[in-house]
């Protein structure tokens, strides 16, 4: 059998999802820890305790990985759907990916100095650009909507407050 023949090239396996898998173990490990380390403070009434979920999904997380791991050598990959019309084949687009994580890493940096609903107004309206939307003004209407309304759900609806920054007194 030579490489060309399709049976063969179906069963060699993807090594690169062996980097889910990692990341899936740690992240599986790292909820079961949390969840087993947590202190349970004012939640202790709780019957379920706040120790429960993020155990749960950690140990799902692991199981998913263990499937994954023992799935990738079998050279079992994801099929895509008949309706979609992209080639899978085709090289990711590497520059979206990264101005999206830039995006996310300068909002993790903004927004205890800037606050809440600028800074995730800015993403959402900056992420939706850079995926192709280019209805700006609409982009930033809909990213302050959004961000208002997450703040006060937050703060007025779960008592939760997200920072105000800059808008510190305003809101």
């Amino acid at each position: 059998m030579s490489i060309d023949n399709p049976r063969v090239q179906a069963r060699t396996p993807d090594y690169a999802q062996y980097i889910v898998v990692a990341v899936l173990a740690l992240v599986g490990g790292f909820l079961v820890y949390s969840g087993l380390t947590l202190d349970e403070g004012f939640a202790k009434v709780d019957p379920v305790g706040p120790k429960f979920f993020p155990t749960i999904i950690g140990a799902a997380a692991l199981v998913l990985a263990v499937v994954l791991a023992v799935a990738i050598p079998r050279g079992s990959k994801g099929e895509a759907d008949a309706g979609e019309d992209i080639d899978p084949e085709a090289p990711g687009d590497w520059r979206t990916v990264g101005l999206l994580i830039a995006l996310f890493v300068a909002m993790i940096l903004l927004v205890n100095w800037l606050g809440w609903v600028i800074t995730s107004a800015l993403f959402f309206a900056g992420a939706a650009t850079i995926l192709g939307s280019r209805h700006y003004v609409r982009n930033v209407v809909i990213g302050v909507v959004l961000a208002l309304a997450s703040f006060y759900a937050f703060y007025s609806g779960l008592g939760i407050p997200l920072p105000a920054g800059i808008l510190d007194g305003v809101l």
